[in-house]
C-alpha cells in the first residue's frame, strides 16, 4: 500500500509519518499493495486538528474517513483510520472484487465483537415530495426556510434532478447527477 500524506498549516515530522505507517500495516492485509492511501491533514485556527483519509478502491468505490481532534493530532489520526479500518470490515463483501481473498480468512475475536455490535442499516421511512424547477439560490433559501441539512430540486438551468446539501463547515454543497 502506498502512502501519500499532506498536510496544512502544519508540518509532517518523522513522529507523524512513523505513527501513520505503524498504524496504516495492519490495513495491508486488507488492501492490495498498489492501493494508495491518501491522508490529508491540516490545522485550523482554533487549534484543531483534522484528518481525512481517502482510499480509491477501483472505478466506482471511494472510501473515506475523517475525525478531528481539539490540539492532538495523533488522537485524529488513530481516529480517522479506526473509521477507515471499520469502513472496510463493513463493506467487505462488497468489495471483494478489490480486496484480497485471504485478507478476511481469520478474523480476530474483537473484530467479530464488534461485527456483532454492527446492525445493517434499513429504510424506516418514505417520504414524497413534490419537485419542482428552480434555481440553485432558489433551493437554498428553500432548504434554509425548511431548516433542513439537505433538499432535492430540479436546476431549472440543466432540466436534471440536484441536490443541495449544508456542509460541515457551513458551506453548501451541489449535486449534480451525470448522464
Amino acid at each position: 500500500m502506498r502512502l501519500t500524506i499532506t498536510a496544512r498549516n502544519m508540518s509532517v515530522t518523522p513522529a507523524i509519518t512513523k505513527r501513520i505507517e505503524k498504524k496504516t500495516e495492519t490495513m495491508g492485509r486488507y488492501l492490495w499493495p498498489e492501493t494508495e492511501m491518501q491522508i490529508k491533514m491540516r490545522k485550523e485556527k482554533n487549534d484543531r486538528r483534522i484528518v481525512e483519509i481517502t482510499v480509491p478502491m477501483g472505478k466506482n468505490v471511494i472510501l473515506r474517513s475523517e475525525s478531528s481532534a481539539d490540539d492532538n493530532l495523533f488522537l485524529a489520526i488513530d481516529k480517522a483510520l479506526a473509521k477507515m479500518e471499520r469502513q472496510i470490515r463493513k463493506h467487505r463483501t462488497k468489495l471483494g472484487k478489490n480486496l484480497r481473498d485471504e485478507a478476511f480468512a481469520e478474523v480476530p475475536e474483537y473484530i467479530e465483537e464488534d461485527l456483532a455490535e454492527e446492525e445493517e442499516r434499513k429504510v424506516v421511512r418514505r417520504k414524497t415530495f413534490p419537485v419542482r424547477p428552480m434555481s440553485v439560490e432558489d433551493a437554498a433559501i428553500e432548504m434554509e426556510l425548511l431548516g433542513h441539512s439537505f433538499f432535492a430540486f430540479i436546476n431549472i438551468d440543466t432540466d436534471r434532478t440536484n441536490v443541495l446539501y449544508l456542509r460541515k463547515d457551513g458551506n453548501l454543497g451541489l449535486l449534480e447527477p451525470e448522464a
